[in-house]
């Protein structure tokens, strides 16, 4: 079984900045992309970004240059660093991870149940 768990979440002043983190974990053999999603309330979910697992990654034009994604392949974990928060951020924030049980199998996405970021003053 593989459980993929958000954590870091919270209440931040504008201007502020958060970390959050994603961790995977069970019987997995391999993980490819890992992505971060957010969804406001009354809104769709729309992609953050992507990591790929060799570190390539790929933002929104709404995060480019205040956000960064990064992963530690050892520990099966993929952080979302937030700069210059805005209160538009205010959502909760979801990870995925494409995630192989057996090492050459096609890859299966699992998300999170991801955690909550406000920003306001």
């Amino acid at each position: 079984q593989v459980q993929v768990v958000e954590s870091g979440g919270g209440l931040v002043q504008p201007g502020g900045s958060l970390r959050l983190s994603c961790a995977a974990s069970g019987s997995l053999r391999r993980i490819d992309d890992m992505g971060w999603y957010r969804q406001a309330p009354g809104k769709q979910r729309e992609l953050v970004g992507v990591i790929t697992n060799g570190g390539y990654t790929n933002y929104a034009d709404s995060v480019k240059g205040r956000f960064t994604i990064s992963r530690d392949n050892a520990k099966n974990t993929v952080y979302l660093q937030m700069n210059s928060l805005k209160p538009e951020d205010t959502a909760v924030y979801y990870c995925n991870a494409n995630i192989a049980l057996r090492l050459w199998a096609q890859p299966s996405l699992y998300w999170g149940q991801g955690t909550q970021v406000t920003v306001s003053s």
